[in-house]
């Protein structure tokens, strides 16, 4: 269950580094905020496909909890702007985009599998697994020889 999580949790933020990578040149033109509508895709793609290779590293709870909010970050941002005008908020240029295309369907659905299956692999995370410091006393008085 563990590999297939993570599987998951990767393959949804690479579509999202995919998407975020090839639609940042477009998005040059989206001014408003201290940084431009391209390096924040830039960076959100950038950002994506590292957690995705960490998440693939590390399978430990802060791993899964850094996807999560990478991923989960990403669904918010996308369907904010896809729903309300907010303007420009604080550093953030103005992203309003009230259309529907194709692959903004593929960075939701990458984002939103890769939310879930974080959210998943971070409670499930290290389960199975006892150390020194959980084993209760009367078991590891019994384990010393």
């Amino acid at each position: 269950m563990g590999l297939i999580l993570r599987l998951l949790v990767a393959a949804g933020l690479a579509a999202d580094a995919y998407v975020h990578w090839v639609f940042a040149p477009d998005m040059a033109f989206v001014q408003g905020g201290a940084i431009g509508g391209d390096v924040l895709f830039r960076v959100q793609a950038a950002v994506a496909g590292v957690v995705a290779v960490v998440v693939l590293t590390y399978a430990t709870r802060w791993a899964y909890a850094l996807a999560f909010l990478v991923a989960s970050s990403a669904v918010f941002a996308l369907l904010l702007y896809y729903s309300f005008d907010v303007g420009t908020l604080g550093p953030l240029p103005a992203m309003h985009e009230p259309v529907w295309y194709t692959e903004k369907t593929i960075s939701l659905v990458g984002e939103g599998v890769a939310a879930l299956a974080a959210l998943a692999g971070f409670f499930t995370a290290g389960r199975g697994k006892r150390t020194d410091d959980e084993v209760p006393e009367s078991e590891h008085a019994a384990r010393t020889p």
